[in-house]
């Protein structure tokens, strides 16, 4: 652990290098953010394979882009900020055209948590009190990363002091050929979902749990990014390429896979699990070069992808999802892990 930096008000912001004998992982306590992820392509040779910054300050500076960030207390979208719970309506500050995204306007992406040493990570807490950004209850959130083999694991947990809604994620946008090596459309996609949630204009679902079968949303079989991004389709066309999340097949809370990518330039191959009943998959569709990453790249549209596990956006306005609600006395919990390897 070392001191990276402080925020402008002078709180510190330690990070944290966690290594194992194949991949190379750093996180630190501002959003609890994912900085770095360092794996080998097929002749050896280490790169950063998500996207971010090589200070804090631009970190700090970068409040659109969510790189690395652990998202909530909603992650994705709430049409109109607004949800109901218990016969009260409450109102999240919008921050996405007339939604509110990723929590609002200062979401736990803006905070440093706490963070302490664990075997093989760390863990970061966050203490966000009842009304914050409109959300009820006093909430205690946890993530833990932890390093072990070529698996980067993330395990959440929260509790609550009132009945509340929830649901975190990891924002990391990943490059597997590299983060300063152009785009991601020549990489390669399954996803373990038979259905996904279709939008609106303003991205948010419909309620309708739609069949990917005949669409370019089909990923039950690996798919390169780029096929088909730019086909005649609505749903596509009004997100910009791919921004949507996908129905797992797994029994949730059970470990079950999500997502499997390879690059074949590099050999590089991700496969993602996790206990979430969903994810969105987001192909970058809104970068735009105003950000510089490492390297003086500038991050344009398509240099990265999300893979963000979660309970599925504005859950809490469709009865027929699943339910984001948590109450006092409950737990919630939820992993995620990361699985690096080669594809000759």
């Amino acid at each position: 652990m070392s001191i990276w930096g402080h925020t402008a008000d002078g709180t510190p912001v330690p990070i944290y290098t966690l290594k194992s004998g194949q991949i190379e992982v750093r996180v630190m306590a501002y959003g609890a953010k994912l900085v770095s992820i360092r794996t080998p392509d097929r002749s050896g040779k280490m790169a950063d394979i998500v996207l971010g910054y090589d200070s804090l300050q631009d970190y700090l500076n970068d409040a659109k882009t969510h790189f690395g960030s652990i998202v909530g207390r909603y992650g994705n979208r709430i049409a109109l900020g607004k949800f109901s719970l218990d016969d009260k309506t409450y109102q999240i500050p919008v921050n996405n055209g007339p939604n509110a995204l990723h929590g609002g306007t200062m979401g736990f992406d803006r905070y440093v948590w706490q963070s302490k040493e664990v075997p093989n990570g760390v863990e970061f807490t966050l203490v966000s009190p009842d009304g914050d950004m409109g959300f009820p209850g006093k909430l205690t959130a946890h993530v833990k990363y932890t390093v072990e083999g070529n698996t980067l694991r993330l395990d959440y947990s929260a509790t609550t002091d009132k009945d509340t809604v929830l649901n975190l994620t990891n924002h990391a946008y990943f490059n597997l050929n590299g983060d300063d090596q152009g785009n991601i459309l020549n990489q390669k996609i399954q996803l373990d979902a038979e259905k996904y949630t279709p939008t609106d204009a303003g991205l948010i679902p419909t309620g309708e749990l739609a069949s990917v079968a005949g669409t370019p949303l089909d990923f039950r079989k690996p798919e390169v990014i780029g096929a088909r991004i730019n086909a005649d389709n609505p749903q596509l066309k009004q997100a910009g390429g791919y921004d949507f999340n996908f129905v797992l097949n797994g029994k949730m809370g059970t470990l079950h896979p999500a997502a499997t990518v390879t690059d074949p330039e590099s050999g590089r191959k991700m496969a993602v699990e996790t206990t979430e009943p969903g994810v969105q998959f987001y192909s970058g569709n809104f970068l735009d070069g105003t950000f510089t990453g490492r390297h003086g790249v500038k991050y344009e549209r398509n240099t990265g992808f999300c893979l963000e596990t979660q309970h599925f956006p504005d859950s809490p306005n469709h009865s027929n999802f699943p339910s984001t609600e948590l109450r006092p006395g409950e737990t919630f919990h939820s992993t995620t892990t990361f699985t690096f390897g080669i594809e000759k």
